[in-house]
């Protein structure tokens, strides 16, 4: 699990709050190929919510193999969208393009880029096998 070593938002020790711990943790488990919402984080954990778990993402998701957390919607995290493409055709994790449907609200050159298809990628937090 990896913990912040210097002085961070959270206190002098730089240790992680638990909430964070917790979202690290399973998104550290989501397989390649597989997606969770921030909302989906959320209601496994039950605790907090989406814009709470969108929070510790961006505060400490660098670590972590932080595309597999998305938007309810499957677009591609805003800022970071050819980083996030990359990984998703490396791991095979299904898309559906966008084209026709309009830009996404957060980027205009969004509408060329394809989305996250939720139904087919979408992780329940149980083990396959």
């Amino acid at each position: 699990m990896p913990r912040v070593t210097d002085t961070g938002p959270d206190g002098a020790d730089g240790a992680l709050p638990p909430f964070a711990e917790l979202v690290l943790d399973l998104t550290e488990r989501i397989p390649p190929g597989r997606v969770m919402t921030y909302g989906d984080v959320a209601e496994y954990l039950e605790q907090g919510g989406p814009r709470q778990v969108g929070r510790v993402m961006a505060l400490y998701g660098a670590a972590v193999p932080w595309w597999r957390v998305i938007r309810a919607d499957g677009a591609l995290l805003p800022g970071h969208e050819q980083r996030a493409l990359a990984h998703y055709r490396e791991e095979g994790t299904p898309l559906r393009t966008t084209r026709g449907r309009g830009p996404a609200r957060s980027s205009r050159a969004a509408e060329d880029l394809p989305r996250v298809d939720l139904a087919l990628a979408r992780w329940d937090g149980r083990q396959a096998g």
